[in-house]
């Protein structure tokens, strides 16, 4: 799957999180503009792995801080 495939499929994803209803960038921050807790974004983890089937390890985790870097994480783990 491409990248604006990929995107795509995350928006869809991510809007039951997006409570503020903030636009969605590559530039978006999850802790910061959509104020999401560890909860959420665990739920929303398990989200996207559940879709793409895939695996994204907790460091993995740890150096994703916006929307562009998780897309761009996905594409490269779904090889």
């Amino acid at each position: 799957m491409d990248r604006q495939a990929t995107d795509e499929r995350i928006r869809e994803l991510i809007d039951p999180f997006n409570k503020k209803g903030v636009e969605i960038t590559d530039a978006t921050t999850f802790a910061e503009d959509l104020e999401l807790d560890s909860l959420s974004v665990m739920d929303f983890v398990a989200a996207i792995e559940d879709e793409f089937d895939i695996i994204i390890s907790m460091n993995q985790q740890a150096e994703i801080e916006n929307y562009g870097q998780l897309v761009d994480a996905v594409v490269k783990l779904q090889g």
